[in-house]
């Protein structure tokens, strides 16, 4: 491995145990075991390679969240959303240090442009994943609302359960909110 992977490799140890915003040029030298001028001479700034670290991050987020979101194409779609919502939830208990790092990052995005776009348009992929994921393949008219929904809920669910697991709710809990909402 060269010094810039082991460089990416050191920011993500970095990201995950200290935080974006927490984490120094040192730190991740430390971890990487390279040393500070390889920093800008492979990404011209901590802040580069962070935020290329926080993309590898988010990408190890979207492959743990497809391991952990387990959907039967059998299941009505009240079921898939329970499904998505509670393979979200045990990802974010079994992971929370990835899941902390995907919030602290979106703290920095009024910093890096860059790192926004890129979240932006990994929020767009993630829409459009579980959409299929809860309406299956398609072309209905309203799965980008539903995309949208999904990965607010998911938000949401993400703060409530790193803040305060013991009163988070569960996918089950989520979709008898919903039930109850339509009922009334």
């Amino acid at each position: 491995m060269g010094h810039r992977e082991e460089l990416l490799a050191g920011a993500k140890q970095c990201l995950l145990e200290r935080g974006y915003a927490n984490t120094t040029a040192r730190d991740i030298v430390a971890a990487s075991g390279t040393n500070l001028a390889s920093i800008g001479y492979h990404f011209g700034s901590k802040e580069a390679l962070l935020n290329a670290a926080m993309v590898e991050a988010m990408n190890d987020w979207g492959s743990e969240v497809e391991r952990a979101v387990r959907v039967d194409p059998d299941m009505d779609r009240l079921e898939r959303l329970e499904a998505v919502w509670s393979g979200v939830a045990a990802s974010i208990a079994a992971n929370p240090r990835l899941w902390f790092a995907s919030v602290d990052v979106m703290t920095q995005t009024d910093q890096s442009p860059e790192l926004k776009d890129r979240l932006a348009a990994a929020m767009d992929a993630g829409r459009a994943g579980f959409t299929d994921l809860v309406l299956g393949p398609g072309d209905a008219e309203d799965r980008p609302r539903v995309g949208a929904l999904v990965l607010a809920v998911i938000t949401g669910l993400t703060v409530q359960t790193l803040l305060d697991p013991e009163r988070a709710p569960t996918g089950r809990e989520l979709v008898e909110a919903i039930r109850a909402v339509v009922a009334r």
